[in-house]
């Protein structure tokens, strides 16, 4: 059983890093064109991705399966674990128990996220091209921006966290000195990536998104 648990959580940090850290971090380099070349170019990184071969075996087996079983046994550790904040107040506690914490709230941003995008292209309701608007429709409104916000900060701090974590579960950083500079450029990958997908978000509810989300909504009244 000992075993088995042990296969389990190397299992559950390594597809927390790989594959979807490296999702996370193409993601935020994809929604950043919003930012830096408005809604043509991200509209040509949306299209990129999505012209990729097999993509919706990479999706399955890249993205989902990963993300499910990541998901649901991370829920099952952070129901079993302890927290020791209460006993031991210095940062690695804290940083222990808001990695559960931020664990649960990415799952449901995360699957929520999706259901508002992804899950509206495989329906029919919207098409690739449509993604900007879509953003746009969530950006402007002020509670989903918030929220939207707050899931980004705690799917990025759980990636960030979760990768000083990876590098000494994996005995890749030995020592306090290797964990010490680990940590820093951790807390520079969270500030980082942070910024990507808030300037996106700041971009997607910006007048351009919107304009070109008001010329596709007539565009479609004509049609």
């Amino acid at each position: 059983m000992k075993g088995n648990s042990y296969f389990s959580r190397k299992l559950h940090s390594l597809l927390g890093i790989i594959p979807l850290g490296g999702f996370i971090v193409v993601h935020g380099l994809t929604n950043y064109q919003a930012f830096e070349r408005g809604p043509e170019g991200f509209e040509q990184g949306v299209h990129l991705i999505n012209s990729l071969p097999l993509i919706p075996l990479l999706e399955i087996f890249g993205i989902y399966l990963p993300l499910l079983f990541h998901g649901i046994y991370g829920l099952y550790v952070a129901y079993q674990s302890n927290s020791n904040t209460g006993r031991f107040q210095y940062g690695r506690n804290w940083a222990f128990t808001a990695q559960r914490v931020t664990g649960v709230m990415t799952f449901v941003f995360v699957f929520w996220h999706v259901y508002q995008t992804r899950m509206q292209i495989y329906l029919g309701n919207i098409t690739h091209e449509e993604l900007g608007s879509t953003m746009n429709h969530i950006a402007s409104n002020p509670v989903y921006f918030v929220l939207y916000v707050i899931g980004v900060l705690a799917a990025v701090f759980h990636f960030s966290n979760g990768l000083w974590a990876f590098l000494i579960s994996w005995g890749i950083t030995i020592g306090p000195k290797a964990q010490r500079i680990s940590s820093y450029i951790c807390m520079g990958v969270f500030v980082i990536l942070s910024a990507l997908f808030i300037l996106s978000l700041i971009a997607f509810s910006g007048d351009e998104f919107k304009e070109a989300a008001s010329a596709a909504l007539a565009f479609t009244n004509i049609g």
